[in-house]
C-alpha cells in the first residue's frame, strides 16, 4: 500500500510540476535547458537532504556498498540511471514540452516509459508478462494513441474564409 501511494504522490507531483514547467516554457522568456537547470539545482540539495535522514535518521536506506559494486552495476547506475534517465530523458521531455501541450506530451512519455520498463523487465529481467498485464499495455497504449492523435491547439492551421462561411 505504501507503494501505490509513493506512486500516486509521485504522479500528482510530476503533474503539477510539469504543467507550471509548461506555463513558464510557453512565455518564451526561458528554453527548455535552463528550466531542466533550474528542476535540478533546486531539487538535487532536496534529494541530498532526504538521503542523509534516510539514511542516518531513519535508517530506511541500504548503506552503500559502493565497492561491491561490479563494474556493469555501476555503469548501468552511471549510464543507465544517471545520463541516459537522468539527464537525456529530461532534456528530450523538456524540449518536447517547450514545443507542444502538456495534455499530449507528458501522456506520451509518461505511457512510454512504463511499456518500456514493462517489456524490459519481462525480457531481459525475467518478470511476469501476463495476458493481463499484456492486455492493459495494448488498452494504456491505444488510450494514450486516442487521446494525444489530435493536433496540438497551436498547430492547427486556421481556418479558411471559405470555411467561414
Amino acid at each position: 500500500m505504501r507503494a501505490l501511494f509513493l506512486a500516486l504522490a509521485a504522479g500528482l507531483c510530476w503533474g503539477i510540476g510539469e504543467l507550471c514547467t509548461k506555463s513558464v516554457l510557453h512565455t518564451g522568456k526561458i528554453g527548455p535547458l535552463s528550466a531542466i537547470t533550474v528542476r535540478s539545482t533546486v531539487a538535487l540539495p532536496v534529494i541530498w537532504i532526504a538521503w542523509v535522514v534516510a539514511l542516518h535518521v531513519l535508517g530506511s536506506e541500504t548503506r552503500p556498498a559502493w565497492r561491491e559494486l561490479t563494474g556493469g552495476e555501476l555503469a548501468k547506475l552511471l549510464v543507465g540511471s544517471g545520463l541516459v534517465a537522468g539527464a537525456l530523458a529530461m532534456i528530450c521531455f523538456y524540449s518536447a514540452l517547450a514545443l507542444d501541450d502538456v495534455s499530449r506530451i507528458k501522456p506520451i512519455a509518461f505511457t512510454v516509459a512504463p511499456a518500456t520498463a514493462a517489456l524490459l523487465g519481462w525480457l531481459l529481467l525475467g518478470e511476469p508478462m501476463t495476458w493481463r498485464k499484456a492486455l492493459a499495455l495494448c488498452l494504456i497504449l491505444g488510450g494514450v494513441l486516442l487521446m494525444t492523435s489530435e493536433a496540438p491547439r497551436h498547430a492547427r492551421p486556421a481556418p479558411s474564409a471559405d470555411a467561414v462561411k
